[in-house]
């Protein structure tokens, strides 16, 4: 057998089955830093004979004229059917197939590219044998194999492996709790006890107002020879209004005269600002909450509840991992354990995602999302395939969990002793070190923020329940505003009052006096000016002892329904 520094030979070797052949073991005397640097060339069998070459090929330049035969598998986001047309070789992208079109313009080689028949990533048969791309690579029938294939040791020591271009961590796809609509989760920030001092504060210091601007009114009344100011409202329930207005910060055109006035809203304002700032911080950790509202939020919590069904697809990568970790005497966590318990039970079949995973991208989607929507059950399968899902589910009822903590990674895998894998790994390298993973990551990706437009929000029916509310209540008070408008207008009415000159000296007057039409007069008239200069408009003049029924608006009521005063004025 040909090696680097020489030639060997290898006899009949009954009892072994195996023979791994490597370099370091020419130079017994080493001092052990061949034998770390030492590398697995090939490997011999007795069912598949010789798996790979003696020679070590390494190619240092590029791939000019090498045109590759790649195997691989739709898997959501990393391979996916591009739209293809009529008559043209099928197409293909997604976050595999980007990496792979970056090293091959960066490499100058060309690729054809096929699906595996089997549709599986590969895992040993009792037989020997590999299934899936990995029994591609090992048959010689490609070079190289694509799409969400984690590096296993298993699989390594039948196939070549480049470095990872992506973490691999297992996360848990199911259903979202349901969502209990309650149109009082705005009022949910605060007790029912806050919610109903809020509500008492408001007409307590709405009469504290009233009480002081009634006191600021009369002091005014008194310096002002009897006349208010009319910036001063001395009503109640403008008082009211002024403290809600602040409250739901919305201001006030109000005046405050006196610097008790000033301290009462000074300290309102103050008691408005915290009110509401808790408010608006405790909302948005509820809302926040309400939407992470799941039992289920990593292993340990789905290894201790007993209501939810989880599986993952038999004899995949995920299942081998679940399968290690649970059997290992050297663990300390249970956790894997009773996951490994369940997972396996009836050998893996009873809990495992059933039916046939057809090749093509629109069958494995629709088996994915039926084995979590139906009844209570929890796919556990690659973090980066389960949330495509639940960021690409139309309906918006799937969620993801688990650990984001990596230990593996996915990979190119290549026929084992491959020349180009020393030069796929420094190229995968070198994208990684200039962010250019990343970049294509997340063209391959959908955004969040896209989705979560789509989900409805509990907090939403409080919201127009509140203004709908407020709409009906308004229509209510109007209606009966206008009625008892009306009905008060048709009641206080006035009739008309005749006069007969009892000096005989003119036929009698009629004066029809209006509501709000005119003001108050206690004065005798204004003496005639003379003809030739035009009266200017002043109170009406009455005959002598003429006698009529005015009415006008009380000026310290103007902020409330006007008072309609009766006055006997009486022209001498």
């Amino acid at each position: 057998v040909s090696v680097l520094s020489g030639s060997e030979s290898i006899g009949k070797v009954p009892a072994c089955t195996r023979v791994q052949h490597r370099a370091a073991e020419r130079f017994p005397h080493d001092d052990g830093s061949l034998l770390a640097a030492r590398r697995s060339l090939a490997s011999w069998d007795s069912t598949r004979g010789l798996n790979g070459s003696l020679k070590e090929n390494r190619i240092e330049s590029g791939m000019h004229g090498v045109t590759l035969k790649i195997v691989t598998l739709l898997e959501e986001p990393f391979v996916m059917v591009a739209e293809n047309i009529l008559g043209q070789p099928k197409r293909y992208k997604g976050f595999s197939i980007d990496v792979l079109d970056a090293l091959a313009k960066i490499l100058g080689f060309k690729y054809d590219i096929y699906q595996v028949g089997d549709g599986k990533y590969g895992s040993a048969l009792p037989n020997g044998t590999w299934n899936g791309m990995m029994g591609e690579l090992i048959g010689k029938r490609a070079d190289l194999a694509i799409s969400a294939i984690t590096i296993t040791p298993e699989r390594e020591s039948v196939v070549d492996f480049s470095k990872r271009y992506m973490d691999y961590s297992v996360g848990i796809l199911m259903r979202k709790s349901e969502e209990k609509i309650n149109i009082f989760s705005l009022l949910a920030p605060f007790d029912l006890a806050v919610w109903a001092c809020i509500a008492a504060a408001i007409p307590v210091v709405g009469i504290m107002i009233f009480l002081l601007r009634r006191i600021q009114a009369v002091r005014c009344q008194n310096s002002a020879g009897g006349h208010p100011p009319p910036s001063v409202s001395t009503s109640l329930q403008s008082a009211i209004w002024i403290v809600y207005g602040a409250f739901v910060q919305q201001g006030s055109d109000s005046i405050l005269g006196s610097v008790a006035l000033r301290i009462v809203m000074g300290s309102w304002w103050l008691f408005t600002l915290i009110v509401c700032s808790s408010y608006t911080a405790n909302l948005a950790a509820y809302l926040t909450v309400s939407r992470m509202d799941n039992a289920v939020r990593s292993f340990q919590d789905l290894s201790k509840q007993v209501d939810l069904v989880y599986g993952t697809v038999r004899d995949s990568a995920v299942y081998e991992y679940f399968r290690a970790k649970g059997t290992n005497p050297l663990e300390q966590d249970s956790t894997f354990a009773e996951l490994w318990k369940t997972i396996n039970k009836n050998n893996g079949f009873e809990n495992s995602v059933s039916g046939p995973i057809r090749r093509d991208q629109e069958g494995r989607n629709k088996l994915y999302a039926s084995s979590v929507k139906r009844e209570s059950y929890a796919f556990l399968w690659d973090m980066a395939v389960v949330e495509y899902a639940a960021l690409t589910d139309d309906d918006c009822t799937l969620t993801v969990a688990g650990s984001s903590m990596s230990t593996r990674g996915y990979g190119m895998a290549l026929q084992h002793g491959s020349p180009y894998r020393d030069l796929f790994s420094q190229k995968i390298l070198e994208l990684q070190e200039k962010g250019d993973l990343d970049i294509l990551k997340q063209k391959a990706t959908p955004t969040p923020s896209r989705r979560d437009g789509r989900c409805t929000s509990t907090a939403s029916p409080g919201v127009f329940c509140i203004l709908a509310a407020g709409l009906l209540l308004a229509l209510l008070v109007a209606a009966l505003e206008t009625w008892w408008n009306s009905n008060r207008c048709r009641r206080e009415q006035p009739k008309e009052v005749t006069t007969d000159n009892s000096s005989g000296q003119g036929p009698g007057l009629s004066l029809l006096t209006q509501n709000r039409a005119m003001a108050a007069t206690t004065g005798p008239p204004a003496p005639p000016r003379p003809r030739s200069r035009p009266r200017p408009p002043g109170p009406p003049v009455l005959p002598r002892d003429a006698t009529a029924t005015l009415y006008f608006m009380d000026p310290a009521g103007a902020d409330a329904s006007p008072d309609l005063v009766e006055l006997q004025y009486t022209q001498l």
